[in-house]
């Protein structure tokens, strides 16, 4: 009897609806936009997080990172010693770094320089990189089946050898093998032995991608070809600048004692270095922080896309109070002939829940939609969550449900003799 009722009250409020099908479908449409706004927004701002937070774990979490910065002061210390200027991490601050911190286990010193690569006639500007044999270890890249790193004996020696990235690869190297080719770096050639694998970060932004042509040559063949003195040359004036090294990576043996190191690496560099021509990165508390506002981010986009679902709701209690006016006559029949006040509720609670769940279905398709077009035309990465279409779809109903009440309260208390007297 039970399941004949609900299919009776189920098909009333199909064709109630399928009657005013264009005022149903506009007093919908506040629910689709919720829904899609919900579904689209939530994967817009979690591809931005995991984007954010690839780049952080690539880092490392067991790493800390110190950076040689150009002082601010720079006319001073220019003058101080001849016009050229001096600053930055040194040799012997990776020594006393090694020597000092008992929690260290690795240290891979990089030097890195713009410069111009050319193969053929192709050519484009790159960061030529100074890197030691265990770099990828530290640094948590890998390098392409095929190809190997730099080796000891090739870093002793100061072979001319290189291993270069993949964006440089395809740029450079678009309709050749790019392994055992001669790559021109500065005024020099090296033998390419590898090609490293694309990097996350790099694979959507285009200016993620131009960041990463970089050529890795051993650190004491770039110290002995290049040297530690840079020349510019910018408008007939003349700058030299004198830096060992550029970046510190070094790997503690457990990340627990990340902040304690980089505290101690930090007073160890500030009895050395009279100017802060350093900085020191903790990829760990970066990425701690990444997450705390990846949370914050997430409460407050989806809380702006559920005021649409709110304004969606409020149509349709809008719409159905409108519905129970124009239909007192039918409701004061329906209880004459022995309806209760519990199937009138039940019938526009139908009626209301049919029309949230077709917005809500409608704006699941379209939310679901909108990710993929961002992530083709606009190179965005967007991530759909299992739990936001079906969040998104199941608060429709909800709200579908809560707005509905009062208007199938307020049909359910009309007086049976003044509804049928309504003209």
């Amino acid at each position: 009897m039970k399941i004949f009722l609900v299919r009776r009250i189920l098909h009333m409020g199909v064709n109630s609806i399928w009657r005013n099908r264009l005022r149903s479908f506009l007093t919908v449409l506040g629910i689709v936009f919720g829904v899609c706004s919900v579904i689209a927004m939530l994967a817009i701002g979690e591809g931005a997080a995991h984007d954010a937070l690839e780049q952080i774990r690539e880092l490392g979490s067991q790493n800390i990172i110190v950076r040689s910065v150009k002082p601010t002061d720079t006319e001073n210390i220019a003058a101080e010693t001849t016009m050229m200027l001096e600053y930055g991490l040194t040799y012997n601050d990776a020594e006393r770094i090694r020597s000092t911190v008992p929690s260290v286990e690795v240290i891979a010193p990089q030097r890195a320089i713009r410069g111009s690569l050319q193969f053929g006639h192709k050519r484009t500007e790159g960061n030529v990189i100074g890197v030691v044999p265990w770099f990828p270890e530290v640094a948590h890249k890998n390098v392409q089946p095929g190809g190997r790193f730099i080796t000891d004996r090739e870093m002793r020696d100061r072979l001319n050898v290189c291993v270069i990235s993949d964006e440089l690869a395809k740029q450079l190297f678009l309709f050749h093998q790019p392994l055992g080719q001669d790559l021109k770096v500065k005024d020099d050639y090296y033998r390419i032995i590898g090609v490293m694998e694309p990097e996350q970060s790099a694979q959507h932004s285009k200016s993620a991608r131009s960041a990463q042509l970089n050529v890795y040559i051993p650190l004491t063949a770039a110290r002995f070809r290049i040297g530690d003195i840079l020349v510019e040359r910018q408008s007939g004036a003349q700058s030299m600048e004198k830096v060992e090294l550029h970046q510190l990576t070094i790997k503690v043996h457990d990340a627990s004692a990340v902040e304690r190191s980089a505290k101690i690496i930090d007073g160890l560099l500030k009895r050395f270095h009279k100017k802060q021509d350093y900085e020191i990165i903790v990829p760990l508390e970066l990425l701690q922080k990444a997450r705390r506002t990846q949370r914050i981010f997430s409460i407050v986009l989806g809380s702006i896309a559920a005021i649409s679902l709110l304004v969606g709701g409020i149509g349709i209690m809008n719409i159905m109070l409108a519905t129970v006016t124009e239909r007192t006559r039918e409701i004061g029949i329906r209880r004459a002939l022995g309806a209760k006040k519990r199937d009138i509720i039940l019938q526009f609670l139908m009626e209301t829940t049919l029309l949230a769940g077709f917005g809500g279905a409608l704006g699941v398709l379209i939310g679901v939609s909108i990710p993929f077009f961002i992530e083709h035309f606009a190179a965005m990465t967007t991530i759909i969550r299992w739990w936001s279409p079906v969040g998104a779809f199941a608060i429709s109903l909800v709200i579908g449900i809560v707005f509905g009440l009062y208007p199938a309260w307020r049909a359910a208390q009309m007086n049976p003799i003044s509804a049928l007297r309504h003209e």
